[in-house]
């Protein structure tokens, strides 16, 4: 803004051309850009693209002098690596293990693959910057630093959550609803887990009619992992057992919804969450 040249961003540029005329007009206009002045296109991709969305932008972006790079998210054991090479850059001094923690504060070990990861790298960043500014001393940022300045900020996973309901890991499940119920409304959190207890009590019938785990990709067009991952639940509980949870799944959809004049508030729901799993879902 108060510099002598100016830097444009732009993202989507893909859609400029798809027709010749639009395209033409991109590319003539990369070759117009003032010395001074730079332009720096942002395009998203899948994890594990190598190649640029585009190849006709990249082409000319390179014979205009220009760089194409890729910047990967870092995810799960990268993180650590990754904030490690941001403090150097910033010449911030971290001890054994502080980066690791950092990661570990952000959630850069949750694997499940719905969790929201696009502000995990900023986020760790702005933690590494602030630690800089109030760690005491003149050592590294330490392990201890980041648990006493370092909030949690681990994200919720509703995959991660079903599949601890099904594997009747009654703390695990309490822990992830912790982290779910303040984002998620309590009908999406319902309508998965009663999905979930469709699908076992279903595996658990074929099952006991002699099908084998492996004959549910094609009887209930299943991908082998989840074929494998629900038949391994299903052996887990009763067939009374699954029916009485789901018998209480359906007393708490409506305590949530209000039904029969019941008080609905966001305490009673997670209290009604928190019985039905203890109640329903740990092991006798």
């Amino acid at each position: 803004m108060f510099g002598s040249g100016s830097v444009a961003i732009l993202r989507g540029a893909g859609g400029l051309v798809r027709s010749n005329d639009q395209r033409d007009a991109f590319l003539g206009a990369l070759r117009t850009i003032a010395p001074g002045n730079g332009l720096a296109v942002l395009e998203e991709t899948d994890s594990g693209v190598k190649d640029p969305p585009s190849k006709t932008i990249a082409e000319a972006i390179r014979a205009v002098g220009g760089d194409v790079r890729p910047f990967v998210a870092p995810r799960q054991d990268a993180l650590a690596a990754w904030i490690e090479a941001r403090a150097r850059e910033r010449q911030i001094a971290v001890g054994p293990g502080a980066a690791r923690e950092l990661a570990t504060r952000v959630g850069g070990f949750v694997r499940e693959g719905d969790v929201e990861r696009q502000q995990q790298g900023r986020l760790a960043v702005m933690e590494l910057e602030k630690l800089s500014l109030r760690h005491v001393g003149p050592g590294p940022i330490t392990v201890g630093d980041i648990q006493d300045l370092v909030a949690e900020a681990v994200p919720g996973s509703v995959w991660a959550f079903v599949d601890a309901v099904g594997q009747r890991r009654r703390g695990r499940a309490l822990e992830l609803l912790e982290r779910l119920i303040e984002d998620k409304p309590a009908p999406v959190l319902l309508a998965v887990l009663h999905r979930r207890l469709r699908e076992l009590i279903e595996v658990q019938d074929r099952l006991e009619r002699g099908e084998s785990p492996g004959s549910l990709v094609r009887s209930m067009r299943l991908q082998p992992f989840r074929a494998e991952t629900l038949a391994g639940q299903a052996m887990a509980w009763t067939g009374p057992e699954l029916d009485a949870a789901l018998d209480g799944l359906v007393e708490l959809d409506a305590q949530v919804k209000g039904v029969g004049g019941r008080a609905s508030t966001e305490a009673r729901d997670r209290l009604a969450f928190d019985l039905w799993i203890t109640d329903r879902v740990a092991t006798s």
